[in-house]
């Protein structure tokens, strides 16, 4: 029975392998062709401007990203001592974070096009 699964699981490996090597190369254009690197045009110029909406909204993500990872631990912080004292430093957290993203929100911080 180990042996059949085994014998599935290469075979599909190996014909899905076959299929991603074969399919794009059915049609290629000068648009899958050309290298593509952080959004920008590698054939234009290399001075231009940055968007300083796109870095606001990185940094955004990476302040979202962070709340999760901090509040990553909150069930088994639950059962320390002090629950009462871990429930209360991850609603400041939260209710920092909130009050950052209202702020934000009312100063048109998260509106992509002007």
């Amino acid at each position: 029975m180990m042996l059949v699964f085994t014998l599935m699981a290469l075979t599909l490996s190996v014909i899905l392998a076959l299929i991603s090597f074969w399919l794009p190369t059915i049609l290629p254009d000068t648009e899958k062709l050309s290298p593509y690197e952080c959004g920008f045009d590698p054939l234009g110029s290399a001075r231009l401007p940055y968007s300083m909406r796109f870095f606001l909204v990185a940094i955004l993500f990476l302040l979202f990203d962070l709340e999760i990872a901090l509040l990553l631990p909150m069930p088994w912080a639950i059962q320390l001592t002090t629950p009462p004292s871990v429930m209360m430093w991850a609603m400041m957290v939260l209710l920092l974070l909130t009050m950052g993203f209202i702020y934000e929100w009312d100063q048109a911080g998260l509106e992509w096009a002007e």
